[in-house]
């Protein structure tokens, strides 16, 4: 979860918080509304050489990520492991070109050790500016201690950076250079800095009116009861999140983001 050089971003797609930024050349869809930056912790990951998540290639071009392996089941279960290591504009595919507001010499391919959904352990990918590698490892470290299900962490690389694509298959993701929907001129996606982390896309859609992304998604729009997965307020995804400073995309009243979660509150 070689550059292309296109912006991956259409008005259901291209859908996260937005922050200001320096004026950029992109116009495809509107942005939604900054909030203030709020520092992130740090906490320590160890060292060590990280793999990237290749994906096979279908016979129209587009790209599927192979499925995780898991590691250990509950009664043998690792302790919770981390690396971090540099990215190249190869290893971002389509989710970079030039023009973006960072680029790969400002990213990290952060891996880390998750918890499935089939009650083990799996190791995951995913591409998160390296000033925030500290505080996205605490998070992830936080939610293996709690035994968080999530269903895969692969760069959205694997998916063309299609926002869609990832997010059908419950994809927990972090870079993607593209722009956000919300009122106003187009501003690049707290995603397109690598602030910003989707999780669970399916047990925690993205909510506009009638529109629900991924479509699975509606069968959780029902927040009232918690399932393994979700994102509720003062459960163990949002408090991990908010123990590092970060904010919840799931506090907007008028389109609730449940999945994402942001350095910057956008």
């Amino acid at each position: 979860m070689g550059a292309v050089a296109i912006v991956v971003a259409t008005a259901c797609a291209a859908r996260r918080g937005a922050v200001p930024r320096p004026p950029v050349t992109p116009a495809v869809a509107p942005a939604r509304p900054a909030a203030p930056s709020v520092p992130a912790s740090t906490a320590p990951s160890t060292a060590a050489t990280p793999t990237t998540t290749a994906a096979p290639t279908t016979a129209t071009g587009a790209t599927t990520a192979a499925p995780t392996t898991p590691t250990a089941d509950a009664t043998t279960a690792p302790p919770f492991a981390s690396s971090v290591g540099p990215v190249t504009a190869a290893d971002l595919g389509a989710t970079w070109h030039a023009g973006c507001p960072v680029g790969p010499a400002d990213l990290r391919m952060l891996d880390v050790t998750y918890w499935g959904f089939d009650g083990t352990a799996h190791r995951g990918s995913l591409v998160v500016n390296a000033a925030v590698t500290a505080a996205v490892t605490r998070v992830f470290a936080s939610l293996y201690a709690d035994r968080f299900p999530i269903r895969e962490i692969v760069p959205q690389s694997a998916y063309g950076g299609d926002d869609n694509a990832a997010a059908a298959v419950d994809d927990t993701s972090g870079f993607n250079c593209r722009l956000a929907v919300a009122p106003g001129p187009p501003q690049w996606s707290v995603h397109a800095y690598g602030e910003a982390i989707d999780v669970d896309d399916v047990e925690n859609p993205y909510v506009d009116g009638s529109t629900v992304i991924p479509p699975a998604g509606a069968a959780f729009l029902d927040r009232s009861v918690a399932r393994p997965g979700m994102a509720v307020a003062g459960g163990a995804l949002v408090t991990a999140f908010a123990a590092v400073g970060w904010q919840w995309g799931g506090r907007w009243t008028a389109t609730p983001d449940y999945q994402h979660f942001s350095a910057t509150g956008g």
